[in-house]
């Protein structure tokens, strides 16, 4: 699995709302297609911060136990 980095996480970009209602209902298909991208792209910006976050910790620990490894090595 390729490495995730918190940098290749892009958030999706918040979908415009017109202030007037009736270009609410003009644009109503245009503005629930984007509506609705906007929520399955959150959905995986979140799944990339995710998978980031249990990279980041699993490199930690590694990291760590490297770190004991030397503490003890050198005492």
């Amino acid at each position: 699995m390729p490495i995730a980095a918190a940098a290749d996480c892009v958030p999706p970009e918040r979908p415009f709302l017109p202030q007037s209602q009736e270009d609410m209902r003009a644009y109503a298909d245009l503005l629930r297609s984007d509506f609705e991208g906007y929520i399955a792209d959150i959905q995986e910006y979140f799944r990339c911060l995710d998978a980031e976050r249990q990279r980041a910790f699993q490199e930690a620990r590694e990291v760590s136990e490297d770190y004991g490894r030397l503490v003890e090595l050198l005492d």
